[in-house]
């Protein structure tokens, strides 16, 4: 174990927690519904054989709560000893699709787990939510202003699936991307730690507003829920390349290389597109990780929940070892970019899986 001399404080991955919803929609299912002609082979592209999408009594919030519960129990903290709550999601919606803005997620969701003393506020960033989330918990540990945090986001984007059949009409429809999504809901608890070998080791994350109309959002009057329109070549190539200084800049800051890299874990977007993007980064960086982690056939894009899904499944399946390292590349409209590195080791002995 590399023990901090300087007795400088750190921020750990403690716990984590998902939930995933009741309902499941195949792929097979949407493109059934689709008019459009002749035969447009979405699963094999995608890697996306069906998703999770909520039941009529479910929604952001209780995706939120459950996940939260989950992590909470698999923890070696109460929910009294939680100090502050960070709700991270792009949908906010309770009760259907309503969206929940005052009193905030952050709020209801302390409300709903009892957490009474805990400070608690929300950020949006898109996919990158989460993320966005961990490194601002990570700042606050570090300055000792907290000693813990629940990060936790409820994502239900499937209405985006629903008003995207009703609009498209050739397989070059902007709003393609919309069928890859599914709902999920994902919380961690984040820690103080004195031990850099069980900290989040390194991260990036920037902005580059000039492409921000590569994918949008907005309600759709009609119908419930919201619709997105995505150039999606465009906004996979920018994603690809502008991401890299921010991955260089990580290993770099930590004195590692990509190929010390054991785990990958890319936004789960598409299979075709995450191949795509692990080439062009093995072959600038020459060299690749041990391995690259996708879970998209049965959860499809889960939004700000993405990475950790993909993280929490794996744990599940008893893939890794201690020492792992791990590195999560968020791309997410706006665009932002978000990398972390961390060893995989306490959430091992928390989620009680390991591989000898």
């Amino acid at each position: 174990m590399n023990k901090s001399e300087d007795n400088k404080t750190y921020a750990r991955f403690e716990s984590l927690g998902r939930a995933i919803p009741g309902d499941i929609l195949t792929t097979d299912q949407i493109m059934s519904q689709l008019k459009i002609p002749g035969k447009f082979k979405f699963e094999l592209l995608t890697g996306i054989k069906s998703r999770n999408v909520c039941k009529p009594d479910e929604d952001s919030f209780t995706l939120a709560i459950k996940a939260a519960k989950d992590c909470i129990q698999r923890s070696s903290l109460k929910s009294a000893d939680i100090e502050m709550i960070i709700s991270c999601s792009i949908t906010r919606y309770t009760e259907g699709h309503h969206q929940q803005y005052e009193p905030s997620m952050s709020f209801v969701i302390k409300q709903a787990l009892g957490i009474t003393d805990a400070r608690s506020f929300d950020v949006s960033n898109a996919c990158a939510g989460m993320f966005t989330g961990v490194l601002i918990a990570k700042s606050l540990i570090e300055q000792g202003v907290i000693k813990n945090c629940l990060v936790v986001s409820g994502e239900f984007i499937s209405s985006l699936i629903h008003n995207a059949i009703r609009k498209i009409k050739t397989p070059t429809s902007n709003e393609f991307a919309s069928l890859t999504v599914g709902d999920a809901g994902s919380a961690l608890i984040m820690e103080a730690t004195k031990d850099q070998d069980l900290a989040i080791q390194s991260h990036g994350f920037t902005s580059q507003t000039e492409y921000n109309r590569l994918c949008t959002a907005q309600p759709r009057p009609k119908f419930p829920g919201a619709a997105m329109k995505t150039k999606a070549k465009q906004i996979h190539d920018v994603s690809i390349k502008n991401s890299i200084p921010i991955i260089e800049e990580a290993m770099k800051s930590f004195g590692i290389k990509y190929s010390d890299i054991d785990f990958l874990i890319p936004h789960q977007t598409s299979r075709a597109a995450i191949i795509s993007g692990a080439k062009t980064y093995s072959k600038y960086f020459k060299g690749s990780p041990g391995k690259i982690l996708m879970n998209l056939q049965y959860n499809g894009n889960t939004a700000s929940t993405s990475h950790f899904i993909c993280l929490y499944d794996n744990l599940m399946k008893g893939i890794f070892k201690p020492d792992d390292r791990i590195l999560g590349i968020s791309y997410a409209s706006g665009i932002v970019f978000g990398v972390i590195v961390f060893k995989i080791n306490d959430l091992i002995k928390l989620h009680g899986s390991t591989n000898p």
